[in-house]
């Protein structure tokens, strides 16, 4: 790479966990480039992520229509996107590419160095996530990076002052629960009636208060959960973006979530987690960090 400022970019599409797994590739080429500007092509209301939590400069949309050009074998390219990839000393990515199609076509434009991640890992390696998109990294002698996802956020106000006042919950010390009671697929979520009973069981034996969170698509469940409980020990974080989303939850005591991008955003903040896990294979997808619990249910 270039001895002024090199320029690296990391293409990741995928789901929020999709993304949140691959942090350890960002947080492991800032360590290794910390002068590098580092880029990332993907959902922008995904990779912001990355960019909030200080391991990212900047996130491209990888919907960008003249982008459809590089998937075609000898695609018409459009010269702004050529220009766009040619600024770039070297490019990881981890799109499904099988007949390396799109890589042929960034290397029309005279990327210096470009490097072919999975799109998913092999399950039948049995091998975490965050190893497999860890490992074509070898190639720029980055070896036994942190595997475990990683997010802080500074707490600043508008004058960029970072001592804002703690929460009244902080103050009082009385800690907040957070608990996202959906996923993107039903076959994983506990049944609404049992988390309707853990519900009632912290509210009627502990002095938690609970943030119960989710997406548009999850605020009728949301609603039902928490019209039975006192107004005061529950409140409601329902389509937020991730980025201020994870810094609310960041500051809550644990989580307790199904296998879901959020479960992974919440360990990747640091929160004890526990996990009603489903039946996706757990050594390939389990959210990192601890401490965590991961509990099936028996049938």
């Amino acid at each position: 790479m270039s001895a002024i400022k090199p320029r690296i970019l990391v293409i990741r599409g995928g789901a929020i966990g999709d993304f949140i797994l691959t942090l350890p590739v960002i947080a492991a080429l800032r360590r290794q480039f910390p002068q590098a500007h580092l880029e990332v092509l993907g959902y922008p209301h995904i990779a912001q992520l990355a960019v909030a939590g200080g391991l990212a400069d900047r996130v491209q949309p990888i919907e960008a229509r003249g982008l459809a050009g590089f998937f075609a074998r000898g695609g018409t390219l459009e010269p702004d996107l050529m220009d766009y990839f040619s600024e770039f000393d070297l490019v990881i990515s981890y799109l499904y590419d099988p007949d390396e199609i799109f890589k042929t076509n960034v290397g029309r434009c005279l990327v210096k160095q470009f490097i072919v991640g999975p799109h998913r890992p092999d399950e039948a390696d049995r091998i975490h996530a965050t190893q497999v998109y860890l490992k074509p990294l070898e190639r720029l002698a980055i070896f036994d990076a942190d595997p475990v996802p990683r997010l802080a956020f500074n707490h600043q106000d508008s004058s960029g002052r970072a001592d804002l006042p703690v929460s009244l919950d902080a103050q009082q010390r009385v800690p907040t629960i957070a608990l996202h009671p959906g996923s993107g697929s039903e076959k994983k979520n506990w049944p609404e009636t049992k988390w309707a009973g853990l519900i009632q069981q912290v509210i009627a034996t502990t002095r938690w208060n609970l943030l119960l969170v989710g997406g548009e698509a999850e605020g009728e469940r949301l609603r039902r959960l928490a019209a039975v409980l006192p107004p005061a020990r529950c409140s409601i974080a329902q389509g937020l973006p991730l980025a201020e989303l994870a810094q609310r939850i960041q500051s809550c005591a644990a989580f307790v979530g199904h296998d879901s991008g959020i479960t992974h955003l919440a360990a990747a903040v640091g929160l004890p987690c526990v996990v009603l896990w489903a039946d996706t294979l757990e050594e390939v997808w389990r959210p990192q960090g601890e401490p965590l619990v991961i509990l099936k249910e028996i049938t």
